[in-house]
């Protein structure tokens, strides 16, 4: 089914019991956060809150929290089931003959649908036109008590390159600095960085139009990685199986989608003074610090009658972004798949957090297949950042983590491990420096296929999780190698004040807080890795964040009101 907008999505979810809609009064400022993560970690519904106080519009969140709502919003039974589709694209062998180009013709039929349409007319995100702007009358969340204040989560802005008038849309955070004006927080990588240079360099103001609120496969595809030279409104129309309509702004020339909720108009002026943005709490679990960003001027906001507000959380594992980011595993594997026609599968685990953990299975056909999967991973766009890469036989099922913890605990020794300088995500907080630091790559597949041999050991193939309260400089390393020195386990892992037996929790401290060229400890042919923060009596030159937890005030308010909002159990 083809989803035309939010408001026919919150229909569809309705309809298949995936809505909760509450009523009663709440507030935007931490209480829909803290009600939001309770569902989101229990599996459950997408939550339409309808009288939040001090706004018109209701607000919808975890939307797309769910394996079934995320594919149900891209149109689709499964995220596998895109995949699949994409993967018959993709296929030249399906065009070889006139009979396979003949059956071919209902799938390339739908490619015409990717090419978006501008409209001479207003959209029903025009439906209202307000000039005098006010920010406050959207109900814009505080999310946790550490932010600096009310951040749009969902926002697709959209930007117009100087040179070549091409439009560029891209997910970046949004905080409400007062009435009329937000920071615009992208990052130095990020394409809205780049055309904001352009307009720089030619002391121009840069028009920047925000769209709050579109059908669920256009704002998937606004954080989709795609090439600079693929619109992602044309990803939209091939998931939505309709051409994506776009209408001209009120007070500037950029185009945004006709369905929107919401639009912002205005503008970036590149000569005014970057504005401090942040703290924020993070997809990572950890609040990003504070750092400078240009200032977004709102100067026009229009909407429909009856517009809805959509946004998200972001924060420990499991949230509605790790769906979005699963959509984006699920996709573009078959892409992948043809730059490495060695890869089978792979897997980016919810405690990975999108940039730090990729589990890999391949058609292992010669001694050094793993090495050269893991360079052609970190030399491909975003991919690029992935800070841990695990690679293994293709009999490994990398869904499954029992499987992928086996294969680590037989198959890799210490001289199976990768050590990579280069790039780092901006959230990364654990290197040294920023953006910058030690990349990982672990060899898991069976060397005995090549007679490679990695030496006989005692050793059992097991391992082991030390949970310490660190309060002093190298306090982890000391516990490991206390433990090492007594112990023939062969992994040894140590992190702060988490009980071993949460896995979960163990793996998101994993990924996020190790630098492989300073945390890793050798013992014989043992591997201890110190997961826990980092002080700066270790050496470290930056400044550690804190993890993202709920006021206890928040918890207990919540927990007393929690019979008023009839949530299903």
């Amino acid at each position: 089914m083809s989803i035309k907008d939010l408001q026919q999505f919150i229909k569809e979810l309705q309809k298949l019991n995936q809505l909760q809609i509450i009523d009663t009064s709440v507030s935007s400022e931490l209480e829909i956060t803290e009600i939001a993560d309770r569902v989101s970690k229990s599996n459950g519904k997408a939550l339409l809150f309808t009288n939040v106080k001090n706004s018109k519009y209701p607000v919808l969140i975890n939307a797309m929290g769910s394996y079934e709502r995320m594919s149900l919003g891209l149109g689709a039974k499964s995220l596998d089931d895109i995949g699949s589709e994409l993967e018959k694209y993709l296929n030249l062998e399906n065009y070889l003959s006139v009979n396979k180009l003949f059956k071919s013709i209902p799938r390339l039929l739908r490619l015409l649908y990717v090419f978006p349409i501008k409209s001479l007319f207003k959209g029903s995100c025009q439906e209202v036109v307000e000039k005098n702007v006010n920010l406050n009358t959207i109900p814009v969340l505080k999310c946790w008590p550490e932010d600096a204040g009310r951040f749009i989560t969902l926002p697709l802005v959209f930007t117009k390159d100087l040179d070549s008038k091409k439009q560029n849309v891209g997910m970046y955070r949004m905080q409400i600095l007062d009435e009329t004006t937000t920071g615009m927080h992208w990052h130095k990588h990020k394409d809205g960085s780049e055309i904001y240079k352009g307009y720089k360099n030619n002391k121009q103001k840069m028009p920047v139009s925000v769209a709050l609120g579109c059908d669920p496969a256009i704002t998937y595809s606004s954080t989709a990685p795609l090439p600079k030279m693929i619109d992602e409104m044309m990803l939209a129309g091939y998931l939505r199986k309709s051409n994506v309509k776009m209408v001209k702004c009120i007070t500037n020339d950029i185009y945004v989608p006709s369905n929107a909720e919401i639009i912002l108009e205005g503008y970036v002026d590149p000569e005014e003074d970057l504005v401090l943005e942040g703290p924020f709490g993070d997809h990572t679990g950890y609040y990003s610090l504070a750092d400078y960003y240009p200032k977004f001027h709102v100067t026009c906001i229009t909407h429909k009658k009856n517009a809805v507000y959509p946004t998200t959380i972001v924060g420990k594992p499991p949230m509605e972004d790790c769906y979005m980011a699963k959509a984006t595993e699920r996709i573009f594997l078959p892409m992948l798949k043809m730059v490495m026609p060695e890869l089978i599968d792979l897997n980016l685990p919810f405690e990975g957090v999108f940039h730090n953990l990729a589990l890999v299975s391949i058609k292992n056909k010669y001694p050094g297949c793993a090495q050269k999967i893991m360079n052609s991973i970190w030399g491909m766009g975003q991919m690029m950042y992935t800070k841990l890469i695990v690679v293994f036989d293709e009999d490994v099922d990398v869904q499954d983590l029992n499987q992928v913890r086996d294969a680590i605990l037989n198959n890799v020794e210490i001289k199976d491990l990768v050590f990579s300088q280069g790039p780092l995500d901006a959230l990364d907080h654990s290197s040294n420096e920023a953006l910058f630091g030690c990349r990982l790559g672990v060899d898991a597949t069976n060397k005995k296929l090549f007679n490679i041999n990695n030496g006989q050991t005692a050793m059992k193939n097991s391992y082991h999780i030390i949970s310490i309260d660190k309060n002093s400089s190298n306090q982890g390393k000391e516990a490991l190698k206390e433990y090492m020195k007594n112990h023939s386990d062969k992994f040894v892992i140590v992190v702060d004040s988490v009980s071993p037996e949460n896995l979960s929790v163990v793996m998101w401290k994993l990924f996020n807080n190790i630098d492989a060229d300073r945390d890793l400890l050798f013992l014989d042919d043992k591997i201890g890795i110190d997961a826990t923060k980092k002080l700066k009596e270790e050496g470290l030159k930056r400044d550690w964040p804190n993890d993202i937890e709920m006021s206890e005030e928040i918890k207990e308010f919540v927990n007393e009101r929690w019979n008023e909002y009839g949530i299903d159990n």
